[in-house]
């Protein structure tokens, strides 16, 4: 969630995976995906700028606390490991059923 204020200076927090567009004229409104308008102080650049925080906030913690990935003997495990050097396969790949 972002931060945003109102008009009146009210803060509120909203999902900006939500937001559809952003329009600027001249007051800063963020336009949902379920039509809902929101007038916000934060200029359209603070916005964006909001938004690219939080995003990458949500990847740093996917990178540091994912559940499909461990630290094992000082290497990362994760769910598909890489190709084996020696291998013409890629790791753990499955192989696709033959075409009808």
């Amino acid at each position: 969630m972002i931060v945003v204020t109102r008009l009146d200076n009210r803060e509120f927090a909203i999902n900006p995976d939500l937001i559809e567009r952003i329009n600027a004229n001249p007051d800063t409104t963020l336009v949902m995906a379920d039509g809902a308008k929101y007038i916000v102080t934060e200029t359209l650049p603070e916005v964006i700028e909001l938004i690219a925080q939080y995003r990458a906030y949500v990847i740093g913690l996917a990178r540091d606390t994912h559940p499909m990935t461990a630290q094992h003997g000082g290497r990362t495990l994760s769910i598909v490991p890489p190709p084996d050097p020696g291998s013409d396969r890629p790791g753990n790949s499955v192989p696709l059923p033959p075409a009808r």
